[in-house]
């Protein structure tokens, strides 16, 4: 059977990750024209992890010399090979993704022969040394018997017997092209359907296991990790076999790993098996062993972070939200954004200075928002997280009248002088600005700034109450002038591509970990019977399908249909529906415990603008929490086919996958919905936010 093809119209991205490579990087870059030879369109990211050796320098001056233009991603500081990686990966948006070390010579062809070996998955190239030795580069997956083997015989010996290596040590293993268990990370290929359904690298690993980890979890999702000889290149070897303390962080990470993968009473069958394979050879005097055994008896949950310096020159931040942190869910991206950010920076979160004033006819509950707003200017400045003293909410009082230039220009000036003062009294001195609101750009145009992020998070020209030719023009201001533009979904980065270029970035929603897991029932909710089709966040009448809702009570007598969350209309339209139970409003901090109880978790949307272009929050919200979860049809929900059920087009289509997850308790495995969402923590996206903003431009 011949080797299956694969188009070349996806665009291939060389994701290189360099920190203090500026004696090998020049060569791995020159190598790249003729090894891109016959791929298809293709661009390069160096990411470089704060090198203090003009790393960057070498890197634009030697890509100036070749025909293949180089972006170049600072980063503000090393944080470890797979959050490059990650960063990486992030300004190739819908490409498929070939990962170097700075270390690695890829031969010519080398690319095109990875992308011709590999459909959809993982493809890993033959790697010899400089001297032309070929590295045992090819892995089984890490046991405790394997560990012991090595301990024993020796990694190259064990290495011969499958049941007693991890590394794969047979010759003739290198000169077939075949399917593996996992490959080191210097040189491979990840198809972009493979990244977008395995997600990031493991970010907590810092450095080695990372790759382990990815490529295990790209296998066990059907993606295959495919050994390509006919693909080359020469590895110069890192310093881990000789440096002692990156050899102790090898060893730590094998325990880590198995303990992510497998729980903590086998993790302890791991660290025993270690420190077996460890004692001896400290006791004969290996400095690295030495080191392993000290990092093993040491070891803490995660690495402690390589670079633990705090630049002096660090700005603080100024967020102009979409959001009131006052009463709206703090689940929303500004609010997980910044609060993450005020861990290491000064932060001044601008409550929403809205897009209209609320009006009746127009509007729904227009007292309620008046009054809400009012009460929310009149807390001033505070801050509400004690634990995060460098975060602090304001809410200047606007005049949301943005149909009238004249006063559009009263209100910038107003708000603007709000914000000033502020900073002035929190010594914030040329911030850098994050505006995720349009009707932000007439107030931060002339303020003095470090650098201007929009957070495009969603098209708010399509807001039903918005005035749509004055909001899309302040959006169009935003993209035009703002330094980085930030996306969650791809649908709405696609269109912007031709205008923005690479100023682009899609930065995916992120999950609070720590608090999304599963609790014990609140009392209201375990009172009511199940099975339980559940919905939380907010019922807005623009985003959630009511008639869906209506629909769902009636076809399922026999469950109970939990909402939990404010309505902008009234709700007296399932007063006959005695089996709908409204819950209301829960703060953030009872959600989890509520989405607990949620037999089928539901995202019944309507079909319009503002969804085709959203990626809600709650969606990695009910994966962390292990939940079934069914969807209607939207662009960005595509990504996720593997985990959740999609419902086919219209209510019908939508009761049938409610129905069918009731009985086979949905896609994939509450476990694997969990995993699946691991790497997606709001400190990730926090930290490639501040690298953005703060990395040059």
């Amino acid at each position: 059977m011949s080797a299956p093809t694969r188009p070349v119209a996806v665009v291939i991205a060389v994701v290189i990750v360099t920190y203090n490579s500026a004696d090998v990087i020049a060569e791995c870059l020159r190598a790249l024209p003729a090894a891109l030879a016959g791929a298809g369109e293709s661009r390069v990211v160096v990411v470089d992890n704060a090198s203090t050796d003009g790393t960057a320098d070498v890197v634009t001056s030697t890509a100036a010399a070749l025909d293949h233009p180089v972006k170049v991603v600072h980063r503000t500081g090393n944080d470890g090979f797979a959050a490059g990686v990650n960063a990486g990966v992030q300004h190739a948006a819908g490409c498929d993704v070939l990962v170097l070390n700075a270390d690695i010579r890829l031969a010519p062809g080398s690319v095109a022969a990875l992308r011709a070996a590999v459909v959809s998955g993982v493809a890993a190239p033959r790697l010899t040394g400089p001297g032309g030795d070929v590295q045992h580069s090819l892995r089984r997956t890490p046991t405790v018997l394997r560990t012991l083997g090595e301990a024993v015989l020796g990694g190259a010996r064990a290495g011969r017997f499958p049941a007693l290596g991890e590394v794969v040590a047979t010759p003739s293993a290198y000169e077939r092209a075949h399917d593996v268990e996992w490959a080191t990370g210097a040189a491979w290929l990840a198809t972009r359907d493979c990244l977008d359904a395995v997600g990031p690298l493991e970010e907590r690993f810092l450095l080695y296991s990372e790759e382990t980890d990815f490529m295990l979890r790209a296998g066990a999702a059907g993606f295959p990790v495919r050994f390509v000889p006919d693909a080359q290149a020469v590895h110069l070897g890192g310093e881990s076999g000789t440096s002692p303390r990156l050899w102790s962080l090898v060893v730590a990470n094998k325990v880590r790993l198995h303990r992510e993968r497998h729980g903590r009473a086998a993790a302890a069958g791991m660290w025993a098996a270690q420190v077996v394979n460890a004692l001896p050879r400290a006791i004969a005097g290996q400095a690295t062993h030495r080191a392993a055994l000290r990092g093993l008896l040491r070891m803490r949950r995660w690495p402690e972070p390589l670079d633990r310096s705090a630049r002096a020159d660090t700005p603080p931040y100024v967020c102009f939200s979409a959001q009131d942190w006052w009463y709206h869910n703090q689940a929303h991206s500004d609010f997980q954004l910044m609060r993450r950010v005020a861990e290491h920076r000064k932060v001044l979160l601008v409550n929403s200075i809205g897009m209209r004033m609320p009006t009746p006819g127009k509007s729904t509950q227009v007292t309620r928002r008046i009054l809400r707003k009012a009460a929310s200017v009149a807390k001033l400045v505070r801050r509400p997280l004690p634990e995060v003293p460098g975060y602090h909410v304001m809410t200047p009082l606007p005049l949301p009248f943005y149909g009238s230039p004249t006063l559009r220009k009263l209100n910038s000036v107003l708000v603007r002088a709000q914000v000033k003062a502020v900073c002035l009294a929190l010594r914030m001195r040329e911030p850098v600005i994050v505006a995720t609101i349009p009707t932000a750009w007439d107030v931060v145009e002339p303020m003095r700034r470090r650098g201007l992020v929009f957070n495009r998070s969603d098209r708010h020209s399509a807001f039903p109450e918005a005035d749509t030719s004055t909001i899309e023009a302040l959006e169009d201001k935003l993209l035009a002038n703002s330094d980085h533009v930030l996306y969650v979904s791809r649908e709405l980065q696609a269109e912007d591509e031709k205008t923005i270029g690479d100023r682009a970035f899609f930065l995916d929603h992120g999950v609070d970990l720590r608090h999304f897991t599963r609790k014990p029932l609140p009392a209201d909710l375990a009172a009511i019977p199940g099975p339980r089709i559940g919905f939380f966040g907010s019922l807005d009448d623009y985003l959630v399908d009511f008639d869906l809702l209506e629909r769902l009570a009636q076809e399922f007598p026999e469950c109970s249909l939990v909402l939990i969350g404010d309505a902008t209309l009234s709700m007296e339209r399932f007063e006959g529906c005695p089996n709908v139970h409204w819950l209301g409003f829960r703060p953030y901090a009872e959600i989890p415990a509520y989405g607990t109880g949620f037999d089928v978790a539901i995202m019944p949307w309507l079909d319009n603008e503002w969804i085709q272009h959203a990626n809600p929050i709650k969606l990695k919200e009910y994966l962390a929490l292990g939940l079934a979860v069914v969807s209607t049809d939207f662009p960005e929900i595509r990504h996720y086919a593997d985990r959740v059920r999609v419902a086919a087009k219209g209510h019908d289509g939508f009761v049938a996958a409610v129905r069918a997850t009731l009985a086979d308790g949905g896609v994939s495995t509450p476990d694997g919905r969990r995993e699946s969402v691991l790497p997606a923590s709001w400190d990730a996206r926090a930290k490639a936010l501040v690298d953005l903003a703060e990395g040059g431009k």
